[in-house]
């Protein structure tokens, strides 16, 4: 996450196409208001590039009153709309091959011609795509044209799946928690089952876990119970390695004001990085000091834990 934010700051103030990749639910249009955010103080355009048929050509290029049957009036474009500043080509991938051709040239010209219309009309806005898809296999495959691959792929930033970055979970878990809670923590249970989950959904189907927790809870703890059904039947399946007590991976910070109740959890729940380097100590005494299998057993890469090693000062 600290990568992606310090690449948004260097790309925002320029006015370069982006390229983002990366799974469904990765953020990638979290990621797109961003970078827009940094400099640009025109509108941003999301445009899903997923719509069918001639649907999709009279929203992206408008159309004239009576350009077709249904045409009752003028429309202006997602395109001409976006003029001065961003527009976001969500699922570009799904577009038609001869709607590519219509928007390379719009980007090449920076004007656009709406359905129906004798002349064109000028238009600069900033491009930012996002795919899920390798174009570059699918412009091999001829699905996809490579003039309009080379356009847009000037800034290319891949989003990774939330199974390959397991250390961004409790920073997310803990924003979630500020956003949908009031004051709950989860219990050491729960930290585990969320650190070692795959998480197919990525990033958004966190988000619709914590939601639905805080929504749901009936207390200010947490717990295996209050789980999503999907998950917590993940967890009772799943065996866990043996240890003399719960090795959570890390918990998210207590949200709301102190008293009451929440001192009460905070009793039960230890905080994040004490957790976290908890973990890690346990782990590495379990494997009698092997980086590599410590690594395996906490579910994060090896450079990964070099750096945690590092920041925590540990030196087992």
């Amino acid at each position: 996450m600290e990568e992606i934010r310090r690449a948004v700051l260097k790309i925002g103030p320029t006015n370069a196409p982006v390229l983002l990749q990366g799974e469904t639910g990765t953020g990638k249009e979290v990621v797109a208001r961003a970078i827009h955010a940094v400099a640009t103080e025109g509108p941003f355009v999301a445009i899903d590039c997923s719509t069918v048929g001639t649907l999709l050509e009279s929203e992206l290029f408008g159309h004239t009153k009576g350009a077709f049957t249904g045409a009752v009036a003028q429309k202006t474009g997602l395109l001409e709309a976006a003029d001065g500043g961003t527009a976001f080509l969500d699922e570009i991938g799904e577009l038609p091959l001869d709607l590519q051709a219509k928007l390379l040239r719009v980007l090449q010209e920076k004007e656009v011609r709406p359905l129906g219309a004798v002349s064109p009309r000028r238009t600069n806005f900033r491009v930012i795509a996002a795919t899920n898809r390798d174009l570059a296999s699918e412009v091999a495959r001829g699905a996809f044209r490579r003039d309009l691959y080379y356009r847009l792929n000037v800034v290319k930033m891949r989003l990774p799946p939330l199974r390959d970055r397991a250390e961004d979970i409790p920073e997310l878990v803990s924003h979630f928690l500020r956003l949908y809670g009031s004051g709950q923590v989860l219990s050491p249970s729960v930290v585990q089952a969320l650190a070692t989950y795959d998480w197919p959904g990525n990033v958004r189907e966190l988000e619709n876990c914590i939601q639905r927790m805080c929504a749901m809870a009936s207390g200010p703890v947490l717990d295996v119970p209050d789980l999503p059904s999907a998950l917590a039947g993940w967890t009772a399946a799943s065996s866990p390695p043996p240890a003399a007590s719960p090795v959570p991976v890390a918990a998210p910070v207590l949200a709301g004001p102190g008293g009451g109740m929440e001192d009460a959890a905070r009793a039960r729940v230890l905080p994040l990085e004490q957790m976290e380097r908890r973990a890690i100590v346990e782990a590495l005494e379990f494997t009698g000091g092997d980086r590599g299998r410590a690594a395996n057993l906490l579910g994060i890469g090896r450079t990964t834990l070099y750096r945690k090693l590092k920041r925590y000062g540990i030196e087992i």
